[in-house]
């Protein structure tokens, strides 16, 4: 089991009206902005996440896009600190240019995190500020920079079963396939429009793992948004099915996680290993 953290770098305050997300600033979710992070207290992260078993470090801005600025060449410095700690370096800023890509290469990025969310089809009912293509453009960038593209989406939005396996085909259509997929449950949070949607059924989640695990045979499936009202029992079903991978921690940007001493514990009971 690998485990990864992420961490919100710079929170709030995004143009986007992504349905489920806590970060919009079209919404009164009563979060804390939050500018970029300084060089320092980012790399104290990273350093206590690879401390705590974490082998990938995945930090999140809350951009549309990749600021062509000063934030952006603090980025390119993170990125090559985080990889001399011995850590895979993964990033998720939004879009991105085919130049910000190759710079973004060149300081050391191993991962570029950039979810499709759902299917082709139900994504108009989740966002509007930015297409479907939009994002499929924007991991095609990330692969012809050479990066490793972290890519998948997040059940629990009121789509069918048609559409996540749409979303599945989508990501398995991809050439080259994406090397980790994050398979995220829905986190209502109150102010977004998506506030009052139901959890999905257990064996949904099991089986969007399993397919998942089947068409994308190589990817860390990664259990990522939601654990923490998933049962061990649940957890261990999801990783039978083929989920090698968790995203741990005391946070997932701005959602709750369970914490890594739980999450070491959760492996020691199920004779699980760490990726070291």
């Amino acid at each position: 089991m690998q485990f990864c953290t992420l961490s919100s770098i710079k929170t709030g305050a995004c143009p986007e009206d992504c349905k489920y997300c806590a970060q919009s600033a079209r919404y009164d979710t009563d979060l804390e902005y939050q500018p970029l992070l300084d060089n320092k207290v980012i790399l104290e992260e990273a350093k206590a996440a690879k401390e705590n078993g974490s082998t990938r470090f995945c930090m999140g801005a809350a951009w549309r896009e990749i600021p062509q600025n000063q934030q952006f060449e603090q980025v390119l410095e993170l990125v090559g600190e985080v990889k001399n700690m011995g850590l895979e370096p993964c990033v998720t800023l939004g879009m991105l240019t085919e130049e910000q890509a190759i710079k973004l290469k060149a300081a050391g990025l191993h991962s570029y995190n950039h979810n499709i969310d759902t299917s082709s089809e139900y994504y108009p009912q989740v966002i509007s500020t930015r297409t479907f293509q939009d994002r499929l453009d924007t991991i095609s960038r990330v692969q012809n920079a050479g990066i490793h593209v972290c890519s998948g989406g997040i059940l629990g939005m009121g789509e069918t079963v048609d559409d996540r396996v749409s979303m599945i085909a989508t990501l398995a259509g991809m050439n080259p396939q994406p090397s980790s997929v994050p398979i995220n449950v829905l986190v209502p949070i109150a102010g977004t429009p998506f506030e009052a949607n139901h959890e999905i059924d257990n064996i949904d989640l099991v089986r969007t793992v399993a397919t998942t695990r089947i068409f994308i045979p190589k990817a860390r499936v990664r259990l990522s948004a939601g654990r923490l009202s998933m049962s061990d029992e649940l957890q261990a079903m999801c990783f039978i099915a083929g989920a090698n991978s968790i995203h741990t921690g005391d946070k997932l940007l701005t959602t709750e996680l369970q914490g890594a001493s739980k999450d070491h514990e959760l492996m020691q009971k199920l004779g699980m290993k760490v990726v070291a």
